[in-house]
């Protein structure tokens, strides 16, 4: 096993997205992100890696989505407004079929907000990532740890099922320190399994390769659409993952991803000190979101609480999950606000004493 090294959140996803087999990485620096890309501009060179700094993240974006159609794999990153202008081309990823990994590392928001971290992109990902029928593959870490195992996955997931993926992390993850074990050893692009759809040139040993969104007969685009759809259900199926914590004898579920599901923990264990049974679902993948998980904890909990650092994005999945068959409260702050544990207690002890 490697040794533990200390390294900051947003240098660990660079790191890691290396030892992934990425060469390729078109960004346009942001707060509170632009480590990533700095790390990538000193590094890329060094191993025979492109790095490019785009003249806008609309650029960037449409260069990863060239070069993910040429086979390779492909990164970049921003922050929510600059996620934002990237969904363009998303969009034309998805609709192409085309896997790359995007990282989000949010701040507050709408407009340029500021700079503290948030969780107010959840709609955008799971519901909103570009115009059109589409998903997208999004994960949530709560560690740096987490973030660098999820990165691997991410890339590895996107090309399975040939669509992009998303690391949905924020400002509090993407600036902290904490130590990390890397892979032993980094994947070479050589060893990753060949894209026979890539459009990279064929020399006259396969047929010609056309990567394409345009579909002008709506017969042939409503095809391709449902068809698409057909690997969202299974997606759906297979590769639902959360974290369980406490959740057995649980009268009340905390649902809560990223750097909340941190905060809830410290609640959870101060609130099982004054005899409240409470638990924690923490989402890893927002899509797809863990329903199996959730139906499973409403047989049993009296009610549920999303925590998050927005306005209530999470709480409609949540009650679509639970099919509507258990109360659904929402506690939570924004613009930058981080929720703590003592609040976190209070509002479950107010639900304890409604529900009685």
């Amino acid at each position: 096993m490697s040794d533990k090294v200390l390294m900051k959140g947003n240098e660990a996803l660079a790191q890691a997205a290396i030892c992934a087999g990425c060469r390729h990485f078109f960004g346009y620096p942001i707060t509170p992100q632009t480590e990533l890309a700095a790390y990538m501009s000193k590094t890329m060179p060094k191993i025979g890696g492109t790095y490019l700094q785009a003249e806008s993240e609309i650029a960037a974006i449409n260069m990863v989505q060239g070069a993910a159609a040429a086979g390779v794999r492909a990164m970049t990153s921003s922050s929510s407004p600059g996620i934002s202008l990237k969904l363009e081309g998303i969009s034309y990823m998805a609709g192409a079929d085309l896997p790359a990994l995007i990282i989000n590392v949010q701040r507050g928001g709408p407009g340029l907000g500021g700079i503290q971290p948030s969780q107010s992109d959840y709609d955008l990902a799971t519901k909103a990532p570009g115009h059109g029928d589409l998903h997208i593959l999004v994960f949530a870490p709560s560690s740096v740890q987490e973030m660098v195992d999820l990165v691997s996955h991410a890339f590895d997931s996107a090309d399975k099922y040939r669509m992009p993926a998303m690391i949905l992390a924020d400002g509090l993850l993407g600036q902290m320190m904490e130590p990390v074990v890397l892979p032993e050893k980094a994947k070479e692009p050589s060893e990753l399994p060949k894209k026979e759809w890539a459009a990279c040139g064929h020399e006259g040993e396969r047929k010609h390769n056309i990567v394409n969104s345009l579909y002008l007969q709506p017969q042939e685009l409503e095809d391709v659409v449902k068809a698409r759809y057909e690997r969202y259900a299974k997606i759906e199926a297979d590769e639902q993952m959360c974290e369980k914590y406490m959740t057995e004898d649980a009268d009340f579920v905390i649902v809560a991803f990223g750097a909340c599901s941190r905060i809830a923990k410290s609640a959870i264990n101060i609130a099982r000190k004054k005899g409240i049974k409470v638990g924690l679902i923490r989402p890893i993948t927002l899509w797809p979101f863990p329903v199996d998980a959730l139906k499973e904890a409403a047989k049993n909990a009296k009610a549920f609480l999303s925590v998050e650092m927005n306005m209530g994005q999470m709480v409609n999945d949540v009650k679509l999950a639970i099919e509507c068959k258990k109360p659904v409260e929402f506690f939570g702050h924004t613009g930058g606000i981080i929720p703590t544990p003592a609040e976190i207690v209070a509002k479950i002890e107010k639900m304890q004493e409604e529900i009685k």
